[in-house]
């Protein structure tokens, strides 16, 4: 093989590793009738206080003198919460019953870095302990090794997520099914199932380019039953989201699908950069939801809502806010065992050096989503046991 084929070839390989096992060739591959968990990331710090605001608070007023929302621009949900004006679509499914919003969430000994606080929600660590794999990743491994019906995990985004990687299984990173397939279809030349040859690192190139070629074939295939009508916006948010639809409801058999939008360190100015991306996010998941019920797939589906931490409660001088703490999270499902707020509001009078205090671990609503919606030994995949939420 001449130099130049070989590194083309290399490239194509490149892509293909990145696909994991349950999307090859094989019998077992079947269409998928089983519960759907869909993460949405939001990326850079989510201002928990301006999302579920605490409008009778007046500590919170007082800390927020510019940068406080008033009662008469929200959208109240009880006598101590409010919801951002922006995400007037998801106070449309909040009113359906869909949406719990869980206070106060967070993790001990918490750390204000983007990129390490990033990594604790992804591997479901403490906050002393590196680890390698991610929280989905471990469920892979878990779930997929051996196992009769292949499930794995796609992530909408050019690379893949640490939560995704697993010590012998990772999810698949793909933004666009077509282009996957488009570049497949370019490798053809290069594909020779059952190529022998003495070069070991040769052989494992070839096959792994077959094996990525016959997946490639099946999502292009699988994408092509369904393709949605509903009227998502131009967002990048909504558009990852209509793709996860089209997935879902053509039978792609995927348990896990994740996404992610950034934006969210506001720092500066974060009233109308927030609420752009509330906006973005809470359309995105009205449509989202109505394309799912109008094809009786909603069912199915659990999503999560989160970010790697929230902001402290005092207002910069930048009219913004600084890298905090705990924070709210939303999970929407058909039927919640208990919709709307799901436990107490944030204590304003008791913070931790100017910071919200978190009352819930996020590992307790991994636990939650990995026994209740993924059916998966929770203990096993989190190498602890944490309590389960009334969440679904």
């Amino acid at each position: 093989m001449k130099r130049k084929d070989f590194i083309q070839l290399s490239t194509f390989a490149t892509t293909a590793l990145m696909v994991p096992g349950f999307l090859r060739a094989s019998d077992s591959l079947t269409q998928g009738n089983g519960k759907k968990l869909v993460v949405v990331q939001l990326s850079g710090g989510n201002d928990g206080l301006n999302t579920i605001v605490p409008y009778k608070n007046d500590i919170y007023y007082k800390l927020r003198p510019t940068l406080g929302l008033k009662e008469d621009k929200l959208i109240t949900l009880n006598d101590e919460l409010a919801m951002n004006n922006a995400m007037q679509a998801l106070k449309e499914l909040y009113d359906q019953g869909y949406v719990t919003i869980i206070n106060n969430v967070g993790y001990p000994n918490p750390d204000r870095s983007h990129f390490r606080s990033m990594d604790i929600w992804h591997t479901a660590s403490d906050s002393k302990d590196y680890i390698s794999t991610g929280w989905i990743g471990r469920y892979l491994d878990a779930t997929c090794a051996g196992c009769a019906k292949p499930v794995s995990a796609i992530e909408i985004d050019d690379s893949l997520s640490l939560a995704l990687k697993g010590e012998t299984v990772n999810g698949l990173a793909l933004h666009d099914v077509g282009y996957f397939y488009k570049v497949m279809k370019e490798a053809e030349p290069f594909n020779k199932p059952g190529f022998k040859s003495s070069n070991e690192n040769l052989n494992y190139l070839y096959k792994t380019l077959a094996e990525t070629s016959t997946s490639a074939d099946y999502l292009y295939q699988k994408t092509n039953i369904y393709k949605s009508k509903a009227a998502y916006s131009n967002s990048a948010v909504s558009k990852d989201l209509k793709t996860i639809a089209e997935l879902i409801i053509s039978g792609v058999d995927t348990s896990v699908f994740y996404t992610s939008l950034g934006g969210f360190d506001t720092h500066v100015n974060q009233q109308g950069a927030q609420a752009n991306h509330l906006k973005e996010v809470s359309e995105g998941l009205r449509t989202f939801v109505n394309d799912l019920k109008a094809n009786n797939r909603f069912d199915d589906v659990t999503i999560f809502v989160f970010s790697e931490f929230g902001r402290r409660v005092s207002q910069n001088a930048s009219n913004g806010t600084d890298h905090g703490t705990a924070n709210n999270v939303f999970v929407i499902n058909s039927k919640p065992k208990k919709a709307g707020i799901f436990n107490e509001t944030p204590d304003l009078e008791k913070l931790d050096q100017g910071d919200l205090i978190h009352h819930i671990d996020f590992r307790q609503v991994y636990a939650t989503l990995l026994n209740k919606c993924l059916n998966a030994n929770d203990e096993l995949i989190l190498g602890r046991k944490f309590e389960q939420l009334n969440l679904v």
